[in-house]
């Protein structure tokens, strides 16, 4: 049988995937990666606009995470489902939990409806965790989220709790995730571009967990496809965590500029995103860097360890930094962002 034959019969033998959330940053490359993988049919709710999802195949779902009958229609015959979507920003504790929690319970509850549910996967955040004794987050440690979003996550993991026992279900929590399409830790990189680079406090050693996304969806559909994940909770990250000195000069070398270190107090982090916050607001805008996001970067544990991951079903990561950056900024500026 030819190469090109096996991969259809290989599509073929694949049942179909659900993704929530497939316009998005991490959705979308999600998808491209299913593809490659070799899944045929991998269907995408879409509430309005493509997206990402634009220019990748996929098969469209309308709808919206308030309707069950919709998403159990859309799971129906389906082997694995990836429930991605979610609210990152928001400016009121009601939309958070709308999104993150009453909008997963319906999925569950619409998946737990089918006569064979799928495999579920649910993305959670290393903002679950929060404050921490240790720096550098596992699967045990306890849930004590600082900001609003890691308080929707840690309750929505909460509220999951009942389901493992109903459903074959896996957790996952990224931490922060960079590469082509994101928007968030771009505003890192435009700062760089500008010759500058703001480092919260002034310790030095290791200090965030950074991972690229090729390598947090690949994890994801190794965890997914894994007999022995269900029922758990995986930290998919980068080892070893990165010095902000690290991060300083692999934005500088994907840059190929200069770039100096700006140092913030950690007492004034909070009043800068406030600051930033209220100014984005005159422009209609929520800026990545806000009040909230800034009470993260002061108090929440932002290093994990993926040694369950590691260990469970052997993931671990691909890109070294300097050239993922490198990576991201190609495409920034391929698209004119840069």
């Amino acid at each position: 049988m030819s190469s090109d034959s096996q991969r259809q019969t290989d599509r073929a033998n694949k049942p179909p995937v659900f993704v929530t959330g497939g316009s998005g940053f991490v959705g979308s490359h999600l998808v491209e990666a299913l593809t490659a993988r070799g899944y045929g049919e991998v269907r995408c709710l879409v509430r309005q606009r493509p997206g990402w999802l634009k220019t990748i195949p996929h098969v469209p779902v309308s709808g919206d995470l308030s309707d069950i009958a919709t998403l159990a229609r859309a799971m129906e015959g389906c082997g694995l489902v990836f429930h991605v979507a979610g609210r990152t920003r928001a400016q009121s504790w009601s939309e958070f939990q709308e999104a993150n929690v009453a909008g997963t319970l319906r999925l569950l509850e619409a998946a737990a409806r089918l006569a064979s549910p799928p495999r579920v996967q649910v993305v959670s955040s290393l903002a679950a965790v929060g404050e921490a004794a240790d720096p550098v987050a596992t699967e045990a440690t306890p849930l004590k989220p600082v900001s609003l979003y890691g308080r929707s996550k840690a309750e929505m993991e909460t509220a999951l709790e009942p389901w493992f026992g109903r459903l074959p279900l896996t957790v996952v929590r990224p931490p922060a995730v960079y590469g082509p399409r994101d928007t968030d830790i771009f505003t890192v990189f435009q700062g760089a571009a500008k010759g500058l680079f703001p480092v919260v406090g002034g310790s030095a050693g290791p200090a965030l967990t950074l991972v690229h996304v090729s390598d947090l969806v690949r994890g994801m559909i190794d965890a997914a496809e894994s007999p022995d994940t269900v029922g758990k909770t995986y930290f998919i990250g980068a080892d070893p965590a990165h010095a902000w000195e690290e991060v300083r000069d692999a934005a500088a070398s994907a840059l190929d500029r200069r770039v100096f270190t700006v140092r913030i107090p950690s007492g004034l982090i909070v009043p800068v995103g406030t600051l930033v916050e209220r100014v984005g607001g005159l422009f209609g805008q929520y800026p990545p860097l806000n009040r909230e996001k800034a009470i993260e970067i002061r108090d929440a544990c932002i290093m994990c360890s993926s040694d369950s991951a590691s260990r469970d079903f052997g993931y671990s990561s691909r890109t070294p930094i300097r050239e993922g950056f490198v990576d991201a900024v190609h495409w920034y500026r391929s698209q004119g962002w840069l």
